[in-house]
């Protein structure tokens, strides 16, 4: 761990860094309150010793502003004055414990100890309840696509370094579960993955969420809020949907990513950020860029690696493996003990479209599962639209352009807000897309 020990007497910071450091812990040193609060603005510490009278310097009175600038890091207050009524009153003021002078290595081993567990749990809880929340059964990423496996090698290769990543691809694709799988195989993956749903809130809220709030900062901020980057610390921030980012919160990123600082919303105090960032979007950034809607230096801050995840048409081989996952899953959650598919319903699988990739897939295969009937999946019940089987439709297949056509703007069509940005992406005017849509 990083720690921090703020005490005016020399001999004491001497004692205790060849102690921590004796445990392979990186230290620094501070002996003034501004010494302490400079530090704690150029780097992240999991940990700070903090002296209880630093000078004419009350360190109660600090501790509050220790907890402005960096308030996830664990305070563990420590005096030669010792008395139950100063530790009551540490805790009480958001301390994580109190120790008396003079500290022994084996006081301070254990009380990291501590707090290195209690960080690991509270974690851990986080990593939990993202899990619950997505609701997503466990799929194997092993593909039989060339494009998957590429995808996948370049994938690993990234998830060893501290590179921003940035994941592309459609809607449903795979791109928050690879994101998941690249922080497991981090060297963060003791620590948190943290989501945050850029499209999912207001501008003000979704500032809230990922910066956090100081009570009193807005109307209904009862409370302090850490926000999602201080949730993050040491682990992984997944932007997803980072296309729907807007862009005045785009400024606020840049600089988290440049300068690895931020600030809560109604506090001007720079927070020290240690996360690491990986972005996805199923939009074209080099069009929303073009059109003012991205900005310029955010795009190239993000695209240090990408990385872009192939539709699940253009993997046929894969739907069989997949769907299977899922039936194991899904049958499991509802009680019923299923053989699989039948070899009509496979091929279905396998010739249908699915412009809404895995999370299409996911679903289709769920609703069999609580509809049907018999030990076996049948063909008829799966919930896929007629007049959308791949055959037709496939890259070089022995079919019309008109064909290819449609189903192109099918596709850019179900994955636009509007009509009009549909049109803008298939390079149409709006009235002729509005035309052939009644055809399609």
């Amino acid at each position: 761990m990083r720690i921090l020990v703020v005490d005016d007497e020399k001999n004491i910071r001497r004692a205790m860094s060849l102690a921590l450091e004796s445990m392979d812990h990186e230290v620094a040193t501070a002996s003034t309150r501004q010494e302490a609060l400079e530090a704690l603005r150029q780097t992240a510490f999991s940990v700070i010793f903090l002296d209880l009278k630093l000078g004419q310097e009350n360190g109660l009175k600090m501790l509050h502003a220790i907890h402005q600038v960096a308030p996830s890091t664990a305070v563990v207050m420590i005096t030669a004055y010792a008395s139950i009524e100063t530790a009551v009153e540490a805790i009480r003021q958001g301390a994580y414990d109190y120790l008396p002078k003079p500290c022994t290595p084996e006081q301070i081993r254990q009380i990291l100890s501590r707090i290195f567990h209690t960080r690991k749990l509270e974690n851990r809880v986080l990593e939990l309840e993202s899990r619950l929340q997505s609701q997503v059964p466990e799929l194997e990423l092993p593909s039989e696509n060339p494009a998957m496996q590429k995808t996948l090698e370049v994938a690993w290769k990234a998830s060893a370094s501290e590179a921003t990543v940035l994941l592309l691809g459609e809607s449903g694709t795979g791109k928050s579960m690879l994101a998941r799988a690249m922080h497991e195989r981090s060297g963060r993956r003791e620590s948190a993955f943290v989501t945050v749903s850029c499209p999912s809130l207001s501008r003000d809220l979704l500032e809230s969420e990922l910066f956090g709030h100081v009570k009193g900062s807005f109307t209904g901020a009862h409370q302090e809020v850490a926000g999602k980057v201080a949730v993050a610390q040491g682990g992984t921030l997944l932007l997803d949907e980072i296309g729907e980012l807007p862009l005045e919160i785009q400024a606020k990123l840049l600089r988290l990513l440049q300068e690895r600082e931020y600030e809560r919303v109604g506090d001007p105090s720079p927070q020290r950020a240690d996360a690491r960032v990986i972005a996805a979007t199923n939009r074209d950034l080099n069009q929303a860029v073009a059109a003012g809607r991205f900005r310029e230096d955010l795009f190239y801050r993000l695209n240090v690696i990408s990385i872009t995840l192939p539709p699940l048409r253009e993997r046929a081989a894969d739907i069989p493996p997949l769907a299977h996952r899922y039936l194991t899953f899904f049958a499991r959650q509802a009680g019923k003990r299923l053989d699989g598919f039948s070899e009509e319903a496979l091929a279905k699988l396998q010739s249908y479209a699915w412009p809404g990739n895995l999370r299409e897939l996911r679903n289709v295969v769920e609703r069999a599962i609580i509809l049907g009937s018999g030990p076996v999946i049948q063909a008829a019940d799966l919930a896929i639209l007629p007049g959308r089987e791949e055959p037709q439709a496939r890259l070089g297949a022995r079919v019309s352009l008109e064909t290819i056509e449609n189903e192109h703007i099918r596709q850019v069509l179900a994955q636009s807000r509007t009509v009009d940005e549909a049109a803008e992406i298939l390079g149409i005017d709006p009235a002729t897309l509005y035309r052939r849509k009644k055809r399609l």
